[in-house]
């Protein structure tokens, strides 16, 4: 008994963690949003760039990600992650999907928008049949990297609904 005592006790340890981690994320990312989103309407140049090379709208696209899916999804997992145990009245149902989802969410953001950010300026500083081609190919490595945060997303989903069902339950 008192082993699975410390063990629950050490999962809410590793929850709580994680629930930071995501909090932390959330600002890290915003700060990325924020900042970019000043430079490309602060420096005209960039923002010239950004509004009429061949493929600055991946820039563009780059910036909204890391905005929405970056400090917007971070900011909701933490607040969803804490509110449903605790209005359920249960433990979290999978600590470790709460790790799975946190690394392969921030992964897969990571790498959309790097191929992102690679596309738009590749697209916009060439020309020709082969950029068209190279950002073909970079634009299927976003689809990639975004499934992963699709993925993770579904997790996300799938360990509150089942919390919400078979959580362990927590005493009045």
């Amino acid at each position: 008994m008192k082993q699975s005592i410390e063990h629950s006790a050490a999962q809410l340890e590793d929850f709580n963690k994680y629930l930071l981690w995501f909090v932390y994320a959330c600002i890290i990312y915003s700060i990325i949003g924020f900042t970019w989103g000043a430079v490309m309407g602060g420096v005209p140049a960039f923002r010239y760039f950004v509004d009429y090379s061949a493929h600055g709208r991946l820039i563009t696209l780059a910036h909204g990600h890391i905005n929405l899916l970056g400090w917007v999804e971070m900011a909701i997992f933490a607040a969803l992650y804490y509110v449903v145990p605790t209005v359920s009245r249960r433990q979290i149902y999978s600590v470790r999907l709460v790790k799975i989802h946190f690394w392969m969410h921030n992964f897969g953001l990571i790498g959309m928008v790097v191929f992102f950010l690679s596309a738009g300026l590749i697209g916009g500083l060439g020309s020709g049949e082969n950029t068209e081609k190279v950002v073909s190919h970079l634009l299927a490595f976003v689809g990639m990297f975004g499934m992963l945060v699709l993925s993770a997303n579904i997790i996300w989903g799938y360990n509150l609904y089942k919390t919400t069902k078979v959580g362990w339950q927590k005493p009045l």
